[in-house]
């Protein structure tokens, strides 16, 4: 019995790695910092510093430990961060040059505002159909594409 769990667990892993990351992205934890906090190279304060992350970062939590948490930023490099400077609210930061945030999900909405490059927004959910819902730092919210982002 044992024998066809693991096969069968073999088949979805060659599955998903088959249909790419966009399909088996939803598995995905993201975690957003909640105070300038330094990046560490291993799960202690005696590790090499590596920077500082500021306020809002989003990034992509691969492993909890007691007090730290492994994570990878947008550029795919990993570190360690002390699990106390994780924030509660989760963020997502533009990936374009500049992105619309819509009234609606819908490309043929009004658009609430333009949002540059780096600007850090609250997540507040998934729309659907490519679609997140968020909030900018002085409270108007819309909906943005989640192509046009990282952490969601």
């Amino acid at each position: 019995m044992r024998c066809v769990a693991d096969k069968l667990a073999l088949r979805g892993a060659v599955f998903c790695g088959l249909l790419g990351i966009s399909v088996c992205a939803y598995a995905f934890e993201y975690v957003s910092v909640a105070t300038p906090s330094i990046l560490y190279d291993a799960p202690s304060l005696k590790a090499k510093k590596l920077f500082v992350a500021t306020r809002y970062l989003p990034l992509e939590q691969i492993v909890s430990l007691d007090n730290w948490v492994k994570v990878r930023d947008g550029s795919g490099k990993l570190y360690w961060i002390e699990k106390r400077a994780l924030s509660g609210k989760r963020f997502v930061t533009v990936s374009l040059s500049v992105a619309a945030v819509r009234e609606n999900p819908d490309v043929n909405s009004a658009i609430v505002f333009q949002a540059p490059q780096q600007l850090a927004l609250e997540w507040l959910g998934d729309a659907g159909n490519g679609w997140l819902k968020v909030r900018h730092l002085d409270g108007a919210t819309g909906y943005i594409k989640n192509i046009e982002v990282w952490g969601g």
